[in-house]
């Protein structure tokens, strides 16, 4: 059967959440991927459908799928793209769209270059010589860590000085998203985002999961966001430490506190993502708390030079 190309609509949120969780039993033996997740994407304010989008279908079976959003204002492009094994006919279609919707959006920004990220599993079940073919190179590798819990997990007194408090007024929520800006400013692909645009790459999230910690006589020096929305585990999506505050125990404590609060809840199990080259070693904290890795990630980069739209002549 020929294969059909349009962009997905919010109705589609079923269909990708089905592929992709085929795709995750393929390169990691189980379905991670949820609904909501999927949702958020989707609906996403910055994400033109109509242009940012793609679904790849053959006889009504969805082959493929691909989504691009701009990062930042200056040409930095984030990319994600599924397809099912064996599929280089259905892959192709969607880089060569990706790609050209890229190198468009950065012309329009005004800017010379489009740098494309696309996050993919060491094993993926996409091609990557197709990848590799078109100029894609990897630069970064990420691994999924884990760690069990148990009732030994207790939720710990914090160190003298310290204390916690959660996210649920707006105002400490705000203070969170300042200080994920300074703690991750340093880190690999981070772009800054505006309050706005931080509430919109959250999605929903539990905000009483998101703790500050506050240091007497210094003020908010680290933060934790973590989420309870995922059916395989408890997942802690940010610790930062500002750097005056490094190296007094403050992460160490935050994660600890992590672990407490996810085996009171009934988890059996916590995860996370880091940089293998986290410019503050975050690598070393989670192997010295018992997370160890699940599976790795690869960023695979695609630099485009393009003609800013300013440039053209009529």
């Amino acid at each position: 059967m020929p294969l059909t190309v349009r962009p997905a609509t919010l109705a589609d949120a079923p269909s990708i959440c089905a592929l992709l969780n085929a795709l995750d039993i393929e390169e990691i033996g189980r379905a991670d991927t949820e609904l909501h997740t999927v949702e958020t994407d989707l609906a996403h304010p910055e994400v033109d459908l109509a242009q940012d989008s793609w679904l790849v279908h053959e006889d009504g079976d969805l082959v493929a799928y691909g989504i691009i959003w701009s990062d930042s204002g200056d040409g930095d492009i984030g990319v994600d793209h599924y397809v099912l094994p064996g599929r280089p006919d259905a892959a192709v279609p969607v880089l060569e769209r990706i790609e050209a919707r890229a190198a468009a959006k950065a012309a329009a920004a005004g800017v010379e270059r489009a740098v494309l990220h696309l996050n993919l599993n060491v094993r993926p079940t996409l091609d990557t010589a197709l990848l590799g073919a078109r100029g894609w190179r990897t630069v970064r590798r990420h691994h999924v860590m884990t760690r069990p819990l148990s009732e030994a997990d207790r939720v710990p007194e914090p160190p003298a000085g310290v204390r916690l408090r959660d996210c649920t007024a707006d105002a400490d929520h705000r203070i969170a998203h300042a200080l994920v800006e300074e703690t991750f400013a340093e880190h690999f692909d981070h772009h800054p985002r505006t309050y706005e645009q931080w509430l919109a790459d959250l999605g929903p999230r539990d905000r009483s999961l998101m703790w500050i910690a506050g240091v007497e006589g210094e003020g908010d020096m680290a933060v934790l966001l973590t989420r309870d929305d995922k059916e395989s585990m408890g997942w802690i999506g940010n610790l930062g430490v500002r750097k005056q505050a490094r190296g007094r125990g403050l992460g160490s404590h935050l994660l600890r506190h992590a672990f407490g609060t996810y085996a009171a809840r009934g988890r059996d199990t916590v995860g996370l993502a880091v940089d293998t080259q986290n410019e503050s070693r975050a690598l070393s904290l989670y192997e010295a708390h018992g997370m160890s890795p699940l599976y790795a990630i690869d960023t695979w980069e695609l630099v485009l030079t393009v003609a800013p739209a300013s440039a053209r002549v009529s």
